[in-house]
């Protein structure tokens, strides 16, 4: 069986990119299951896949986090991944889908839990909002504060892979990925026009999919005017070369095989390359 990849609500599993492509599970919030229902469930998720990656997005509950952390404590468990991403909710199920897509491939689950940091550089996910004046994660100005009072405002705000807002105004668009994406977009209640008929043109995207509007999406951006929208690889393929590409090492905590500079099972930094030396003991 694959790595199993987890995320925290239904609504951040997107339809499967292929029919290779395995579903995610889903870790429900405290609120929707007592705790000896999440380890045994967690528990049954560990024992089936070997190993679980669970990603979620910075702006769930206290009480989500808590409870991940809980299970994982529990359980005592170093093969369960728990990696909580400032990304928007959209951009994180994004993610989660192309971990998806890479499961099905050769890579071992430290591989596949280290390279959620590197696609996360290639996801570029913003929201098209009609105010930004409770907008606390990216920066906005006080002229941009002014001009969201104004009726009829909208603003293209980009989270990621570098913060960026512009006015919807003739000819302006953020600075979109300069490789081949999908663009998926999640309606709110702020009109999706401007994304479909503006921002995909410009950013060139090869097709572009609609998806639900996942709930933590207004806590994220501060409004509930909001369209989402995320442009990211779509092609296994390519995402498996662009993983494959780096450079793999050994954890010195747990073992396992990962790329980067941190583990995602256990945290732990990857050991620095040491100098051959030659002998008589000199570099």
């Amino acid at each position: 069986m694959p790595t199993a990849i987890a995320v925290t609500a239904p609504d951040l599993v997107l339809p499967p990119a292929d029919r290779h492509t395995p579903t995610a599970a889903v870790l429900h919030p405290p609120r929707e299951q007592s705790l000896e229902d999440a380890l045994a469930e967690t528990y049954a998720l560990v024992e089936a896949h070997g190993y679980v990656i669970a990603l979620y997005p910075s702006s769930v509950p206290a009480a989500v986090h808590r409870r991940l952390h809980t299970v994982r404590s529990v359980l005592e468990s170093d093969r369960i991944a728990l990696l909580r991403l400032d990304l928007p909710p959209l951009a994180v199920a994004v993610l989660a889908r192309q971990l998806r897509q890479l499961s099905a491939c050769d890579f071992s689950p430290g591989v596949l839990g280290s390279a959620t940091r590197l696609l996360a550089h290639y996801v570029h996910a913003g929201a098209l909002l009609g105010s930004v004046s409770r907008l606390d994660r990216v920066p906005v100005g006080l002229r941009e504060h002014a001009k969201s009072w104004m009726p009829g405002s909208q603003f293209a705000v980009l989270a990621n892979p570098e913060p960026r807002l512009v006015r919807t105004t003739p000819g302006q668009t953020p600075e979109g990925p300069a490789f081949a994406t999908q663009l998926v977009v999640a309606r709110g209640q702020a009109p999706s026009e401007w994304v479909l008929r503006t921002l995909a043109p410009a950013w060139h995207v090869h097709s572009v999919q609609e998806a639900a509007l996942p709930a933590d999406s207004a806590r994220w951006w501060g409004t509930g005017k909001l369209a989402e929208f995320a442009a990211a690889i779509p092609d296994t393929a390519i995402l498996y070369q662009l993983v494959a590409s780096v450079r793999r090492s050994e954890c010195a905590w747990c073992g396992l095989e990962l790329i980067g500079d941190r583990c995602a099972f256990c945290a732990s930094p990857a050991a620095p390359d040491l100098p051959v030396l030659a002998p008589g003991g000199a570099p």
